[in-house]
């Protein structure tokens, strides 16, 4: 039997709106900034009978939970004498301090979860990161690899590494500039570099040349990778059809590319979404209603 003719075109028109001109979610680019990265948990749980640890953990995370909506790094103790805990966050330098409060909000449930109550934790997400040691455990070189993972593919055959070396050389200069963040695009490269928020602009080119180096050896020809040290990170990708977003000048006049650091997810919707979807169907209504009356 089928639809009326006026009721199919309403049925149609309703389906083009609610497919193509209402999109109810556009995801991130580079994927959600609360993804895990890798966590690093001590093997040594700590003894806790009286719960004295705990307690101290759980201002420690509450104090940096709630300097995140304010600044982007931050360190803080808990606790008294053999009892001490020392931690800190940090967020990516190109989140906002509402994504970065959202992000960090995360971390201490996933701590627990992830490594339980231990001597020393950290965890990574794309955004942000928290660690946190009671007092006397042993520290770790600021230059020692935590995780790096590499894309599968491979860029040879287009002048891949040579770009990729450009963009490197970039970024090792502009994180000393940029006091600690640097994100820029040459080419069809997307490169980011980051150290802890209370390292020196010196030691911080030095960690991020160190990471470079790794990148270089570890993930070789490949398109994508990212390499983490203890006291900074880096990551590059290759986008084959260019860089997605808004780019800025390549080079160290490029504000430090903070512009193009991820691209907002874009949500239509609520009453002015609705109020929209009335207002097309009456018009629609209107035009069948004029073709009925020739």
């Amino acid at each position: 039997m089928g639809f009326p003719r006026k009721s199919s075109f309403l049925l149609l028109l309703l389906f083009l709106f609610t497919n193509n001109l209402w999109p109810p979610h556009l995801a991130e680019s580079a994927s959600d900034y609360t993804t895990l990265v890798y966590k690093g948990c001590s093997n040594n749980a700590f003894s806790d009978p009286s719960g004295v640890y705990s307690q101290a953990l759980s201002s420690l995370f509450g104090s940096l939970v709630s300097q995140s909506t304010k600044v982007k790094f931050f360190k803080a103790t808990s606790g008294t004498a053999q009892n001490t805990i020392t931690g800190l966050f940090q967020c990516r330098g190109d989140l906002t301090n509402s994504d970065c409060y959202n992000c960090v909000r995360k971390l201490p449930v996933l701590s627990e979860k992830l490594c339980g109550k231990t001597i020393a934790a950290r965890v990574q997400l794309l955004g942000c990161y928290m660690s946190y040691e009671v007092v006397g455990f042993e520290q770790i070189s600021g230059m020692q690899m935590l995780f790096k993972t590499c894309g599968g593919k491979n860029g040879d055959g287009r002048g891949f590494e040579e770009k990729r070396d450009t963009a490197f050389s970039v970024m090792e200069n502009g994180v000393v500039n940029g006091h600690g963040f640097y994100a820029t695009s040459y080419q069809s490269l997307y490169v980011m570099g980051q150290c802890e928020g209370d390292v020196g602009d010196s030691d911080c080119g030095e960690c991020v040349k160190n990471a470079v180096q790794k990148a270089e050896v570890e993930c070789g020809s490949s398109v994508s990778g990212q390499v983490y040290l203890h006291k900074c990170f880096i990551s590059y990708s290759y986008y084959t059809n260019g860089v997605p977003g808004k780019n800025p000048s390549f080079g160290p006049s490029s504000s430090s590319g903070q512009n193009i650091g991820k691209t907002v997810a874009i949500i239509v919707g609520g009453t002015a979404g609705v109020a929209f979807l009335i207002i097309l169907l009456l018009f629609a209504r209107n035009l069948m209603k004029k073709h009925d009356d020739y």
